[in-house]
């Protein structure tokens, strides 16, 4: 049984759990900048702290205690430290060669943490998953860094998809089950993001794994950054054939609420979401207690709107183990059947 049918089903059978906040984590450690920079990196030209993908190569038993922390509370899928592994976005440490290795690195780290967490616990690992984590990247393909010059544009699409395709191959070697593209604000981005994909597969000829896919409502007006309502992002994906689409980070649960039921109705694949531990207060961190953030989440449950969820910034494992608790209770959502157009 290979990765995608085995996910299909358990999503048939029951909402799966994506892990918690990565940063939020690494956060707890306080790490200093000479944490950062390891041995290897303690003579780097610019200061590293910050990077927190670099950890994955100077401090891997942080990021591996981190990702068996979110095992313990009932994470099924664990997303690699490597939101932003990827060239464009290292290069503000003057680390874009690193990119391939800090994906590999970051890859077999989760599944480490898997395969020593079902070891550990004599419990089957063909229900847990890694899911390798593509982020939205530090530059748009569809906005102006220059307010006074808005047809300017800081990096072209084959420069987006070249950077994408150099993270996804190093996943890939990594040993990932799936890809996740993630946290999209910008649709053009992420079209980048599956164009290489695609390439990467074809041109390898490797067997596809599962994608998914999850976009970031901005704000109340219902739309991305880049202008485009839920429904518009979600047809400008789909040809990707995702096995999940969903929501995650900039909004708390409640205010996510409305787009995950409106997801819920239109989307044909799995629908996830992973929202914030709330907003954030005036000095940027998150209150939302765990057992607030599984109380709105279960009412999104018991409606019938998810396959899959977890949390983004502010969350923990205290609000994954919060959700994985209350989740047990429901039934996951089920797909809609598709119609065949008569003549």
């Amino acid at each position: 049984m290979n990765t995608e049918t085995q996910l299909r089903k358990l999503l048939d059978g029951r909402i799966l759990i994506i892990d918690g906040a990565m940063g939020t984590m690494i956060q707890r450690h306080r790490l200093q900048e000479e944490d950062y920079r390891g041995a290897r990196f303690k003579d780097w030209h610019t200061d590293v702290k910050g990077n927190n993908d670099l950890l994955s190569l100077t401090q891997p038993h942080i990021v591996k205690e981190i990702h068996k922390q979110y095992l313990q509370a009932g994470a099924n899928i664990l997303e690699t430290n490597t939101f932003n592994s990827q060239a464009i976005s290292l290069a503000d440490y003057d680390m874009q060669s690193l990119a391939y290795e800090v994906n590999v690195a970051a890859a077999r780290i989760a599944r480490e943490a898997v395969n020593e967490f079902a070891l550990e616990y004599n419990v089957p690992a063909t229900d847990r998953f890694v899911a390798g984590a593509i982020g939205p990247m530090n530059k748009t393909l569809s906005l102006s860094p220059d307010v006074n010059n808005p047809g300017y544009r800081a990096v072209t699409f084959d420069e987006v998809a070249d950077a994408y395709y150099e993270q996804i191959k190093g996943l890939v070697d990594g040993g990932v089950d799936m890809l996740l593209v993630e946290t999209i604000f910008d649709t053009l981005n992420a079209k980048a993001a599956i164009y290489a994909i695609n390439k990467y597969f074809r041109d390898t000829k490797k067997e596809k794994i599962p994608v998914m896919i999850s976009g970031t409502i901005t704000d109340a007006s219902g739309r991305t950054l880049s202008g485009q309502t839920l429904e518009a992002f979600y047809i400008s994906v789909m040809h990707a054939n995702p096995i999940s689409i969903g929501l995650n980070c900039a909004l708390g649960a409640e205010q996510m609420r409305p787009h995950i039921e409106e997801l819920a109705q239109i989307a044909e694949c799995y629908v996830s979401a992973y929202p914030n531990a709330g907003l954030p207060n005036a000095m940027g961190e998150y209150d939302e207690s765990p057992e607030h953030t599984a109380a709105i989440i279960s009412e999104w449950a018991k409606e019938g709107w998810v396959n899959l969820l977890g949390g983004c910034c502010g969350t923990t494992p205290e609000h994954i183990a919060a959700i994985a608790k209350s989740m047990k209770k429901y039934e996951p959502r089920k797909r809609p059947e598709l119609v065949t157009p008569g003549p």
